[in-house]
Order: structure tokens, then sequence, then C-alpha cells
């Protein structure tokens, strides 16, 4: 019986974390460049010498080889890199990616510390100095990892290829990166991804739309959907755990009566 306890409970944590990432998806719905998330669980989470030291199961606990846990464990969380629709904006500045890939920018934290970021999201800028820039101000980077200066009197146009074109001369190139492995990428924040230890690049094919932005691929009616299976889902493992505590009720305070 207690088991079953365990199970409806770890039932609903986990329909907990699955309610977190779609409420997330849908709030990003309408960011552009954002790429949905989804979560995954696991079943009679038996790993053998793997659960000797699972954290996950609290500190300081021991778990013996080979024992079974009943009930289901969160998994790993995994974006889906699918690509979105495209908004026309008409904006020069505006761009989009047409296959895999990402615009390298550089990203300087409240530490001061300098890194680069990778992103979809193609909203972007000339600063009143005349840098390229992102709509937090990150700085766009071309092929040698420099900023891109352009002049601010002057139209520019923008090739698939990701040169940029001033008077019908070359002044810079977008760096387009692909990688070879996206599970090798971690989200920064809700647009930007970081390469983690292991992560490969290598050539993008993809080509640059001028005047175009990527929006976030989330499905709003999707997520509505998986929302109300998550709702139905979680109330189901509650009823589950007011049945048992109903049973243990009748089992101590009736049947455990000593005449």
């Amino acid at each position: 019986m207690l088991k079953g306890l365990y199970t409806a409970y770890t039932g609903m944590i986990n329909e907990q974390n699955r309610m977190d990432v779609m409420t997330n998806n849908l709030a990003n719905a309408t960011t552009v460049g954002y790429k949905k998330e989804g979560a995954t669980s696991q079943s009679f989470d038996d790993i053998l010498t793997v659960k000797i030291k699972d954290a996950s199961v609290g500190s300081k606990i021991a778990q013996a080889i080979g024992m079974k846990n009943p009930g289901v464990k969160i998994g790993e969380n995994y974006t889906d890199f699918t690509q979105g629709s495209f908004r026309v904006t008409n904006n020069i500045y505006d761009l989009a990616l047409e296959g895999e890939g990402f615009f390298a920018v550089e990203f300087k934290n409240k530490a001061g510390e300098i890194s680069t970021k990778y992103t979809r999201a193609g909203q972007f800028a000339l600063n009143k100095e005349g840098y390229l820039v992102t709509q937090d101000g990150d700085y766009v980077l071309d092929t040698n990892g420099r900023h891109i200066r352009l002049n601010t009197l002057t139209d520019s146009s923008i090739l698939p290829d990701g040169t940029i074109q001033q008077d019908k001369q070359a002044v810079a190139k977008l760096q387009i990166t692909d990688f070879e492995d996206y599970d090798y990428l971690e989200k920064y924040g809700e647009a930007y991804y970081e390469p983690v230890a292991g992560a490969k690049t290598k050539e993008s094919q993809a080509y640059v739309r001028s005047g175009y932005l990527e929006m976030s691929n989330v499905s709003v009616v999707s997520e509505m959907v998986n929302l109300i299976s998550i709702t139905r889902a979680y109330e189901s493992n509650q009823k589950i755990l007011k049945t048992y505590d109903s049973s243990l009720e009748i089992a101590v305070n009736q049947l455990g009566k000593v005449q």
C-alpha cells in the first residue's frame, strides 16, 4: 500500500515538472528564435551501480545495487531545434537563418566576463557608433570574431551567404556557426546557447534571409492540449493519494483498534 503512495507522489512531481516546461514554452510563444523544450521521464529506475550514489533521491541516502523504486522519475529536458516560421519585417537588419546554424554574439555577463554565445534570434540593429548589435546590446560577430561596424549614413544589403555590402562593396561577413551534435549545446536565457565540453563546430549551410525574423517553433494549440493532458494526469494521481489516505485511516482507526 505504501508503495502505491510513493508511485502516486512521484507521478504528481513528474507532471508538475512537465507543467513547468509547457508553461515556459507558452510564455515564449512569441519570442523571436525561441526553441521549445520537452520533458522526459523514467520508470522503475534500476540502473544498478549508478543508483548507489544517486543524489536525486536525497542527501546521504545510500541505495543497494539493483534496488527498484516504484513510480516515475524525472528524466532530462530536451530542446526541439525544428525551424520556426518566418515573419516578414522588411527591415534590413532583421535576419533569419534558413537551415541549420547560429549567429555568433559577444556576450558580457554582470561580472564583466566576455564569452561567445549563439542564437537564432536575428533581431539586430545598429547602435549610435554603427556597430551591429542584438536587442540587448550584445555585439554581433563576423567570421574573424570581431565586432561588425557599418556606416550609418549608407544603405546596406545582406547577401544569403551573410556578406554585408555597402555601396556595393563587401564590408563584413556574418559568422554563422553550426554544431555536429546539438546535445552539446546548453540554453543560456531564452534565446542564447553556449557549447559545453565536447561540442564540435562545423560549417553551416544555412542561408541568411534579410528582412525576415524566425519566430518561435512553439505551437500554442499543441501546448494547450498537452497542458490539459498534464492537468488530468496530475488530478488522477491526486485522487489515488486521497484513496490511499482513506484506506490507511480505516486501517488505523477501525481495523487497528484493540477490543
